[in-house]
């Protein structure tokens, strides 16, 4: 019978060209492996999607099974499952380890080889399941276990200039979504409809411009009236009716990257009551871009907002924080939670983050105005304020459409 192997290496064709220079992850490697010394760490088990994207380029997709990228001071390796064959080699920028399933754990087999037994190891507490802690002790024997979850998060919180460029390409694919939705609305039109014109626009314009790219996960939420009170609510086959509420919502993915414009319209026309609680949504919004500066912290701008809300008896109505970081992340995987504008959020922003600017209302049916009201754009933060990347208008005098 043939040897079956726990592991080997399927260097499979040429490395792709990925969406960074290769100084672009060893700079950010660098980094890391410095944070690794100071903490006395000797290994890290990286097992996010974001974690393992943001430093090797390569952006997973596990179907049930581990992945990981395992950073010591001398080796940087992904762990892939055989499965995927030579792809995950090819889109990483550094060495691959492909894992069999002939026997249960050759995951964390792969990963031993790399680090040996005995070692301090660095892994993401926020992502490490009870399971998979379990296994780590029970195959790398650790001298002892260091959480780098937040490090490794206020390291990508601080954008290189290679992120800010791609974050600036992703916004105007997210423009060309948006002014494709605003041409698909009309009376009698399916979410779905609308929804896919945004996303088909928005592909071919990332195809076009990254013509090297792996092309996945660009969506689009388009929603119409009560459909529209919740931010992350699903298309639906609804039929836009005259008068209705909208929210378009385009995200573009690049190469593990996300952006996303958010806007409020309305079909055909909009009545009084609704355009009151637009225009002090667009107030709201135009107010918290002004405050988005460096030596700011994230509780000032959200308390700042609050009392502008809070003066038009409009508070109550707010549902979710003002905004939050962008980069490696997407609707399933990663978060930089200590970038959100929220009350608990004490972050001081600082030139080079990047953070959006998203205030929504929320009015139950039954109600004058009813519906949710939701403005959004990304804001680079510069060492005299901020740069604002979106370009699709907000408010009443381009969005009432159909």
């Amino acid at each position: 019978m043939t040897a079956r192997p726990e592991m080997y290496r399927f260097h499979n064709g040429e490395k792709a060209e990925l969406q960074f220079e290769v100084a672009e992850y060893e700079a950010r490697v660098t980094k890391l492996r410095a944070a690794m010394s100071a903490m006395g760490v000797e290994a890290v088990v990286f097992t996010s999607m974001h974690n393992v994207s943001y430093f090797s380029g390569f952006t997973y997709c596990a179907f049930g099974r581990p992945y990981a990228l395992v950073v010591t001071p001398r080796e940087c390796v992904t762990i892939s499952a055989g499965i995927d064959a030579g792809q995950p080699w090819r889109r990483s920028w550094c060495d691959n380890i492909t894992y069999t399933d002939w026997q249960r754990d050759n995951y964390w087999r792969a990963i031993v080889s790399v680090t040996g037994e005995g070692c301090a190891v660095g892994f993401e507490g926020d992502h490490l399941s009870l399971l998979q802690s379990g296994k780590l002790d029970q195959f790398m024997k650790p001298a002892r276990r260091v959480d780098v979850a937040e490090a490794t998060m206020v390291q990508r919180m601080h954008k290189s200039a290679a992120e800010l460029e791609i974050i600036r390409a992703g916004a105007a694919v997210a423009d060309v979504g948006g002014y494709a939705i605003r041409e698909a609305v009309k009376v009698g039109a399916r979410e779905i409809d609308v929804a896919m014109a945004g996303r088909d626009a928005m592909e071919l314009e990332i195809a076009k411009r990254f013509p090297a790219a792996e092309y996945r996960d660009s969506w689009v939420w388009f929603q119409s009236g009560i459909n529209t009170d919740g931010a992350h609510n699903p298309v639906t086959a609804r039929k836009l009716e005259r008068g209705d509420i909208l929210s378009l919502n385009t995200f573009p993915m690049i190469s593990g990257y996300y952006t996303a414009l958010e806007r409020t319209l309305f079909v055909g026309e909009v009545d009084d009551a609704s355009l009151k609680l637009w225009e002090a949504n667009v107030g709201a919004h135009e107010l918290g871009i002004s405050l988005l500066k460096p030596g700011v912290s994230c509780a000032e701008v959200t308390h700042a907002i609050n009392a502008f809300f809070e003066e038009r008896q409009l508070l109550q109505h707010r549902t979710f924080g003002y905004g939050h970081s962008f980069g490696v992340l997407s609707h399933y995987y990663g978060r930089e939670a200590g970038l959100e504008l929220r009350e608990d959020i004490d972050t001081v922003l600082e030139a080079g983050m990047v953070i959006s600017m998203e205030p929504m209302l929320t009015v139950g049916e039954g109600q004058a105005g009813a519906g949710g009201y939701r403005e959004h754009d990304i804001l680079i933060i510069t060492e005299g304020g901020n740069e604002n990347i979106t370009g699709y208008p907000y408010g009443p005098e381009f969005n009432v459409v159909g």
